[in-house]
């Protein structure tokens, strides 16, 4: 299958903490990802290629998922945090109305 890998248009942060450990990665404008959805939910797949390769793959089941996607929604409406600018917002009002349209 080929890959779909797109470049990252902004800046990903990682980090996964264990008891005796931590990995913490940035994956910035020479990182791409790719977004792939299946029967059971959606899968984030993360790399970098630069000093190190780096790769981070998360699936969320679509409970999960739509659950997220429930509390950001929720967070935005409450103004919870900084405030999110116009910009960005557009960005996200276009995609999360391209998901609907989809849907």
């Amino acid at each position: 299958m080929p890959s779909h890998m797109k470049p990252v248009p902004d800046r990903a942060e990682v980090a996964i903490e264990f008891p005796d450990k931590a990995y913490m990665g940035t994956f910035s404008s020479s990182a791409r990802y790719e977004v792939k959805a299946d029967a059971g939910g959606v899968t984030l797949k993360l790399e970098r290629h630069d000093d190190a390769r780096r790769l981070v793959e998360l699936h969320l089941h679509f409970d999960l998922f739509a659950a997220l996607l429930e509390d950001l929604a929720q967070a935005v409406g409450e103004r919870k945090g900084p405030q999110i600018d116009q910009d960005h917002r557009a960005l996200l009002k276009a995609a999360a109305t391209k998901l609907a349209k989809a849907l």
